[in-house]
């Protein structure tokens, strides 16, 4: 038996990855990140400041107002009228003009910005923080404040999370950084089991049109080949995957290199040196970042990676295989897609919604624990510290609905890959798996 899916897994697996459109897509879609990387860091640096200044007229009706010019900004204080000024601008062809109004007391400063095209969402928040830093020090000078002192009274401070572990240990830990890790390796898992799952219902589907799955079934099992299929197409992608991250590594390297950057990894490597960390040591953020990257147990993490991958790839492809050995057509698998796709997009929103914002809600937990929404879940909460017994549950439920899955897949696939031109319900595939 295990002789027989390997030689399906074979089939499968070499069937796609001598295919032109696997090669193109496999080496394209990587190079596709790094270009447009390198777009933009071309179109960045080439645009020179001059370029990159904003020549903005200033109307200021209090007469103490100055606004500092900057790579963004060269200011011009015109005198005389408004109507007058607005006339100029256009002539002079100025990016705006910025009228400020005559502050009265504890009233709201409205500012207004003239310009003959619709500014920026950050060119006016930047002339809002500018305008804002300046009456407020005009009302400290009004009021009798030093503006000096009180800015050598304000204090930067920062939290730094420690995780007591049950072992009695502690652990760094930064929100953001759990964040990112969660955020990466859930999407990833998601992606993987939606895009290969529907390949596995799409090539059930031809096979069964062509014919061709009545030839295989007369010397193989029905859940030899569907068990085979599921393998070596799951072994497609994780091999296009692997290669993946490979070219995007190699690729963004050698385009940061031309542009004289480095990647996110050298820089760290760079800081945790002993030559560079006196000069980081004012930085807290920075350090708590090293400290937790050091702290993440990767191990862990990695092995948790592969059994949800794998796990929930597996879950998944048993539902998509039995859908595409129900129907005929692509356009009748519609039906049957919805209660399988549900509990993969809860699991994508609350990944989002409820497990990164609070991992250790009792949502987060069953979300973690179902094992149609443990995969991406799950992941969303290892970075954060997970108990061991929750792990082992949510992961003994997963291979437990993995096997009941298949179970059921492999009866709807038994009866449904034989079965031509007749339309097929819900009734008719619980009468499958019941019946047979």
């Amino acid at each position: 038996m295990a002789n027989k899916i390997l030689l399906v897994i074979k089939r499968e697996y070499l069937a796609r990855v001598k295919k032109r459109s696997f090669i193109v897509a496999t080496i394209l879609t990587p190079l596709i990140f790094p270009s447009i990387l390198g777009v933009f860091l071309w179109l960045g640096l080439s645009d020179t400041p001059g370029d990159q200044a904003r020549i903005v007229e200033v109307i200021d009706e209090n007469g103490t107002f100055f606004l500092e010019s900057n790579e963004m900004f060269v200011f011009s204080y015109v005198g005389g009228g408004l109507e007058d000024a607005k006339a100029s601008m256009r002539s002079s062809n100025r990016f705006g003009l910025l009228h400020i109004p005559r502050i009265q007391g504890d009233r709201p400063v409205q500012v207004t910005l003239f310009t003959e095209e619709t500014p920026s969402l950050s060119v006016v928040k930047s002339l809002e923080s500018m305008v804002k830093s300046r009456v407020e020090e005009k009302k400290l000078q009004d009021s009798g404040v030093d503006p000096f002192l009180l800015d050598r009274l304000k204090a930067h401070v920062t939290v730094t999370s420690i995780r007591l572990e049950q072992s009695g240990g502690e652990r760094v830990s930064n929100t953001m950084v759990n964040y990112g890790i969660g955020f990466i390796t859930g999407i990833l898992i998601y992606t993987f089991i939606f895009v290969y799952g529907n390949q596995i219902m799409q090539g059930v589907i031809e096979e069964k049109s062509s014919r061709i799955i009545e030839i295989l079934v007369s010397s193989l099992r029905p859940f030899q080949l569907m068990m085979g299929k599921i393998v070596g197409i799951g072994a497609v992608g994780l091999t296009q995957f692997l290669i993946w991250i490979v070219l995007i590594s190699v690729v963004s390297s050698l385009v940061m290199g031309y542009f004289g950057m480095r990647m996110p990894q050298e820089q760290l490597l760079e800081m945790s040196s002993p030559e560079t960390s006196s000069l980081i040591a004012e930085n807290s953020e920075i350090v708590n970042i090293l400290a937790v990257l050091q702290e993440v147990n990767f191990p862990l993490l990695v092995f948790t990676f592969i059994i949800y991958f794998i796990g929930g790839y597996l879950l998944y492809g048993a539902f998509f295989a039995a859908i595409g050995a129900a129907v005929d057509s692509p356009s009748d698998a519609q039906q049957f897609m919805f209660p399988v796709t549900i509990p993969l997009l809860i699991a994508y929103m609350g990944l989002f919604i409820f497990v990164l914002d609070d991992p250790n809600s009792k949502i987060s937990y069953w979300l973690s624990i179902i094992p149609f929404t443990s995969p991406v879940a799950m992941m969303g909460r290892v970075s954060f510290g997970v108990p061991f017994i929750q792990l082992f549950i949510s992961m003994s439920l997963l291979i437990l609905g993995f096997l009941s899955t298949t179970w059921a897949a492999g009866k709807i696939y038994k009866i449904g890959i034989l079965i031509h031109g007749s339309k097929v319900g819900y009734k008719t595939l619980w009468k499958w798996i019941r019946e047979n």
